[in-house]
């Protein structure tokens, strides 16, 4: 399913014009990602939680040189599912 997808099916679902329901599918991704750059937990019980980790610079090698460079750190998103949804999905 594709963002087109999900706000049609959703503004099927909730009555919504597909106007609004793009809305809240855009308000609701900057909602989170401006949680996670801020490094804040989103968490939708019964859904799952959105989380920002950071990762430490490390030194790694160049596969095609063989010569080693650093990859400097970087915050990475994680997503834990809720255990009412993997259940639901699981069904």
């Amino acid at each position: 399913m594709n963002k087109s997808e999900l706000v049609s099916a959703l503004a099927e679902k909730t009555g919504l014009s597909k106007k609004d329901a793009e809305k809240a599918v855009a308000g609701f991704v900057d909602v989170v990602t401006d949680a996670l750059k801020a490094n804040d937990k989103v968490q939708l019980v019964g859904f799952g939680t959105f989380e920002s980790k950071q990762r430490p610079a490390r030194a790694a090698r160049n596969p095609q040189t063989g010569a080693q460079i650093t990859i400097a750190a970087s915050k990475a998103v994680s997503f834990k599912v809720g255990k009412a949804l993997k259940d639901a999905v699981n069904e």
